[in-house]
């Protein structure tokens, strides 16, 4: 059901989709300076913006200087967060989806991300029976850059991005009293801020740069290796480990949203493709079909199986969600009527009762009195006659009856959940 307040002026405005929050989230990383106000952090950061917005260095001489000033990859601040804000641009405008045929395949765009990812959400549970996060594929998994995951969390823990703005500021404050880091971490700013000049520089008809770029490159890749020797040793070794911490989360999180969002057509697509083939199963000739043409044994079993676990299937034995199975066979033995003789002196209604248990073998019954068949049934039962009176053995025979009519009761309920559970 539609909620119509609001409906008319939402569809008459433009959704306006950005990822500003998570920019505006980095822009107060970038604020972490020292007090003339330009941070090694924030060169780091200014230095991979002027790498990609260059129009002069082909792709390939971008990545040779990426994959150099690396080196000490969590002090590449630059670097992850840059990845971190193209990486939502390609969700934002839909190239994120990986297309077979570029030339043909329509491109996707953000709507369709959005109900692709919903459409997962509702069909996992169907084919699995577990929510879409047991297998990394929930709201977050696809989209939680966006969704200010590295702004939140679920327990008491920094969230990502308040833990790494507190780490660099510790380490800028650090810088102002100790003069090792202050001439390690300035060496950084400075290598970053020769590169962005360099970078300025160069124009399209250059031709002798690539020299000169690979020095800058190395230079700082270099006072990288000295900052990071500078943080070898507490306080700041600790500081460095949630660095390091809090990159791998940003890292691990892009990689998973780029795993499942580049391939995400051909994943819910196979999702679909296999819950219309279950509806298959319905049809006897096409059930017999699917188990022979395909090589999979766990599909072969399923169809070959279908029929016998239908058969299973009974809400009668469906356990009560609020009670145990000792109350759900209660429940159902009354709904049969059973027990259906209780007075094992009445032993004509016993021995009827008995001629009716699929393990008795009734052959002459019609020959034999009550009281024989009484006998002949506790032995064919193994119930032990010996010095025993009619009754005696009555009371042991409707014993035995009526708990063979709960075991019958309990073995249906233990296969109408054994065909209901997903496996």
């Amino acid at each position: 059901m539609t909620v119509n307040k609001g409906l008319t002026s939402l569809v008459n405005a433009s959704p306006n989709f950005s990822n500003q929050g998570l920019e505006n989230s980095i822009n107060d990383i970038k604020s972490v300076d020292k007090d003339d106000g330009y941070s090694w952090i924030k060169s780091s950061i200014d230095a991979d913006t002027a790498i990609e917005d260059n129009t002069v260095l082909t792709a390939s001489q971008k990545n040779d200087l990426k994959d150099t000033i690396n080196n000490q990859s969590y002090l590449n601040v630059g670097r992850y967060l840059g990845d971190l804000i193209r990486h939502t641009n390609t969700i934002l405008d839909g190239t994120i989806v990986a297309l077979e045929d570029p030339d043909q395949n329509v491109p996707a765009d953000f709507l369709e991300i959005l109900q692709t990812v919903q459409s997962i959400q509702d069909t996992i549970p169907d084919l699995y029976g577990v929510p879409a996060s047991e297998k990394s594929r929930d709201v977050n998994d696809h989209l939680g850059t966006l969704n200010n995951k590295f702004l939140e969390t679920e327990d008491s823990s920094k969230p990502v991005f308040t833990s790494l703005k507190d780490t660099l500021s510790y380490l800028e404050a650090g810088a102002r009293t100790n003069s090792s880091l202050a001439t390690a971490s300035a060496a950084v700013r400075y290598s970053n801020t020769q590169l962005i000049t360099f970078l300025a520089s160069v124009v399209a008809d250059s031709t002798d740069f690539q020299q000169t770029l690979n020095t800058y490159g190395s230079q700082l890749a270099g006072n990288n290796t000295n900052l990071n020797n500078q943080l070898a040793s507490e306080p700041y070794l600790t500081k460095k480990t949630q660095l390091i911490a809090d990159r791998d989360e940003i890292n691990t999180q892009v990689a998973l949203e780029n795993s499942n969002l580049s391939g995400i057509r051909t994943y819910v697509e196979t999702l679909t493709n296999n819950n219309a083939y279950t509806t298959l199963a319905e049809d006897p000739q096409l059930r017999k079909l699917m188990s022979r043409v395909s090589q999979n044994s766990n599909w072969q079993t399923y169809f070959n199986e279908y029929e016998t676990n239908l058969a299973n299937l009974n809400p009668m034995y469906n356990i009560d969600t609020d009670s145990d199975k000792a109350s759900t066979i209660d429940r159902v033995l009354r709904n049969k009527g059973l027990p259906d003789v209780s007075d094992y002196l009445d032993i004509d209604s016993v021995a009827n009762k008995a001629k009716k248990d699929d393990r008795i073998d009734t052959k002459n019954f019609d020959y034999y009195t009550t009281e024989q068949i009484i006998t002949k049934c506790c032995q064919q039962l193994e119930i032990s006659i010996a010095n025993r009176s009619v009754y005696n053995q009555s009371e042991l025979l409707l014993n035995n009856l009526n708990k063979n009519d709960r075991q019958k009761i309990a073995d249906a309920l233990d296969l109408n959940e054994s065909s209901n559970t997903l496996s």
